[in-house]
């Protein structure tokens, strides 16, 4: 080959080399691409008030999957839509989410190149047009009581040395930024509701009854093995149980784990109620009203009635009375395999499922309320002349009948307000199966020879 041959074949290596370099280079940033530095993401966002729904989608790797999850303010309520509408304490989560993206500004400019969004975590996790299940990043939508969208944006990895640091991409862009951010935005059920199912404190339980019974499931016919009834001493710690015998006594370190178990029980899952179970549940005064299609609803999470018309469950029960007249039931019904959303919402077969990883069971919760609880009312005033008349011009009799009155005022607003704790309660358990996982279960869905114990010489 000639001198002239091998230096133009050179030339054109190089100049394929150099196509090829411009080709897979991250695409220059220009001057003009900083003249929006500094600026916010959503400058027409600016009242956090005004963000009714809040969607997150992630995507988990390991299971090749996005997971949404969405909170919105319907009907008067806050609610989460994937779980059948259960009531969302989200409201001042959702507050905290809009002020932090109304404050989130384009800090510096990464890239504009398209290639680089696996790397800085930033595809989309629904994004349909590219194959990688790697790099992508979560979707964060703000939309108001119109659904308009208020904000969106997808966020990346943290800036490598630098936590409150991350990518940050608009859905509808290939430019890459990195902006200061300090969102933790959670896509768990269990984050974004009450946290205190019962809405009650250790301190007020006054009594516990454990029933520890099976039921046969075709005749109706209950079997009660044993009924374990535990009673607070007065104001203190000290716990009796009935059927004791000499030399036994309540274990003091198992009902104090017990009762922290019933104080911070919460739940990993919830099933709505037919409607018209639920309706009944509201009204339970007025009896329950049981079509076949609300008994094959009870009898597929493990709950069944007596042949005298008795809700009971293939698990046993617990009833906790406290000191205001409440009366709580959970009834422990059927086992259910499952993970994630599985469990949360029943978003798979899992209710069907008979075996497999993260047991849970089905919990039964209804309210009462129960005047016996409270002291008997005291004596009322032979008379209330008293109200006709000048404090000034009592008589002793005026005075001891105020007093009298106020005492049966004080002791019908304690009725009251049990009566009523009572009611909001159980309206609240009315619609849902709750699903708890087995750990809770094993905590409380405890057995005499597990709280009564020989005393200690």
């Amino acid at each position: 080959m000639s001198e002239t041959r091998k230096t133009a074949a050179y030339g054109g290596v190089a100049a394929l080399l150099l196509l090829a370099a411009v080709a897979t280079a991250p695409e220059r940033v220009t001057p003009d691409a900083f003249l929006d530095q500094g600026e916010p993401f959503f400058p027409d966002f600016a009242d956090p008030n005004a963000a009714t729904t809040l969607e997150v989608i992630d995507f988990d790797e390991d299971t090749a999957t996005a997971r949404p999850f969405q909170v919105t303010f319907r009907n008067g309520r806050w609610t989460i839509p994937s779980h059948h509408d259960y009531p969302a304490d989200g409201e001042d989560r959702l507050a905290r989410t809009a002020v932090g993206l109304i404050g989130v500004v384009r800090d510096d400019v990464r890239s504009d190149n398209v290639a680089d969004h696996e790397e800085l975590g930033v595809i989309g996790p629904l994004d349909e047009t590219v194959s990688t299940l790697m790099g992508r990043g979560q979707r964060i939508t703000l939309r108001d009581a119109g659904d308009n969208v208020l904000a969106d944006m997808i966020v990346g990895n943290s800036v490598e040395g630098r936590d409150n640091l991350r990518f940050v991409r608009l859905p509808d862009q290939k430019r890459v930024y990195v902006s200061r951010m300090d969102l933790d935005l959670s896509t768990r059920f269990a984050d974004w509701i009450e946290p205190d199912l019962l809405a009650l404190t250790r301190d007020e339980i006054r009594r516990l009854t454990l029933r520890d019974y099976s039921i046969d499931e075709r005749t109706g016919i209950l079997d009660n093995r044993d009924t374990l009834i535990l009673d607070r001493d007065g104001d203190g710690n000290d716990w009796t149980a009935n059927r004791m015998a000499s030399g036994e006594a309540v274990d003091s370190t198992a009902m104090s784990n017990l009762l922290g178990a019933i104080d911070t029980l919460s739940i990993v899952g919830v099933r709505p109620k037919p409607e018209g179970l639920s309706d009944s549940l509201t009204r339970l005064d007025a009896g329950l009203s049981i079509t076949q299609a609300d008994l094959l609803s009870l009898r597929s999470r493990g709950y069944f009635f007596t042949g005298g018309g008795e809700l009971v469950s293939n698990e046993g029960e617990l009833e906790v009375r406290t000191g205001d007249g409440v009366v709580y039931v959970l009834r422990f019904g059927e086992v259910l395999y499952g993970e994630g959303e599985a469990i949360s919402a029943g978003a798979e077969t899992s209710d069907d499922a008979g075996s497999g990883p993260g047991e849970n069971r089905y919990l039964f919760l209804t309210a009462s309320f129960d005047a016996d609880a409270l002291p008997p009312a005291p004596p009322r005033p032979a008379n209330t002349d008293f109200m006709d008349r000048d404090e000034a011009d009592w008589s002793d009799d005026d005075r001891s009948n105020r007093e009298l009155q106020d005492a049966y005022d004080a002791w019908e607003a304690d009725v009251e307000d049990g009566r009523q704790r009572a009611d909001d309660l159980n309206r609240r358990f009315a619609d849902w199966y709750y699903v708890i996982s087995s750990d809770s279960f094993e905590r409380i869905r405890l057995t005499r020879s597990d709280l009564v114990q020989p005393e200690e010489s």
